[in-house]
């Protein structure tokens, strides 16, 4: 029986280079020169510091333009709040990864708002999609990509 996975994962060595692609361009900036600015990956957060506030608005750009080079979707960071104390200015990035419970409902309800006879099981962080049909599989996977989630999701172990 046809069936494929719906997942939201992170490559978290394509991170770790973009992160260290991110940190050369800093040194290499005129604007960064002295100041200390750098991007620290630690565990499923990304760790800007720099000396002021605005050098971390200037940093988060250049973080996002790497990650994105490297493949990685944008949805999956979520920016904390800038902390600021004296001579330094910080600001976590969280890493989203997995399904969490709401969503994965929101999509199973999706699925089943199709009219086609497709079953969807909630293993985990990860959504099993069967059907008879490829063509009712390949129906779901388009509804589910419009309706454009907060977290990115792959679609993973297409089988025939």
């Amino acid at each position: 029986m046809p069936s494929f996975d719906i997942k939201s994962e992170l490559n978290f060595h394509e991170i770790a280079n973009g992160v260290d692609q991110a940190n050369r361009i800093i040194q290499t900036r005129f604007d960064f020169k002295g100041t200390g600015a750098k991007i620290v990956l630690d565990g499923r957060v990304v760790i800007l510091v720099s000396q002021e506030e605005f050098q971390l608005h200037q940093m988060f750009p250049i973080l996002q333009e790497s990650l994105t080079k490297r493949g990685i979707d944008l949805k999956s960071l979520r920016p904390d709040k800038i902390e600021i104390s004296t001579g330094r200015a910080r600001q976590n990035i969280l890493l989203v990864e997995g399904i969490d419970k709401e969503i994965a409902k929101k999509i199973t309800h999706i699925v089943r708002s199709l009219k086609s006879k497709l079953q969807t099981s909630i293993q985990g962080e990860t959504i099993r999609v069967t059907g008879k049909k490829r063509d009712d599989l390949q129906e779901a996977i388009q509804s589910i990509k419009k309706e454009n989630f907060i977290i990115p999701l792959q679609f993973k172990n297409f089988r025939d």
